[in-house]
């Protein structure tokens, strides 16, 4: 019997309040999901890392009642997307943060370490809002 885990897509959905736990949560799921596929432990803390990021960055910068994370778990890698209700006026990729901002690095993070990332328009039971994305291989 072949004691390897389900190696095809597999995808999970968590809403989480809009708390300060909401990263952390988020975060670890997302560990525990790679984890139990059977990916490497340097993408699954690449994938925490990078969770973090995006997630505290809809806890601080929204308003959102709740924070939808979906989690695709690919053969070779993870599809992540965060939803929040902020619908946003112009592209998150304007990455221009100066050396001594105290706020500001999460995006370039994202941009450094994932293979692909990218923010899209999303319909939200509240209405219009966004989805912030990245891809590990």
């Amino acid at each position: 019997m072949d004691d390897q885990p389900n190696r095809t897509s597999q995808t999970y959905r968590l809403t989480t309040p809009n708390t300060p736990l909401s990263p952390k949560i988020c975060r670890d799921t997302v560990a525990l999901l790679l984890t139990a596929n059977g990916h490497r432990p340097d993408l699954t803390d690449t994938a925490r890392t990078l969770v973090s990021e995006i997630v505290t960055n809809a806890v601080t910068h929204t308003g959102s009642p709740t924070i939808d994370l979906e989690t695709v778990v690919l053969r070779d890698g993870v599809r992540v997307v965060v939803y929040d209700d902020h619908a946003a006026a112009e592209p998150l990729a304007a990455l221009d943060v100066s050396r001594d901002s105290e706020h500001g690095r999460g995006l370039l993070l994202v941009q450094a370490l994932a293979d692909d990332w990218g923010v899209g328009p999303a319909v939200r039971p509240r209405g219009a809002g966004k989805n912030v994305w990245f891809e590990l291989r």
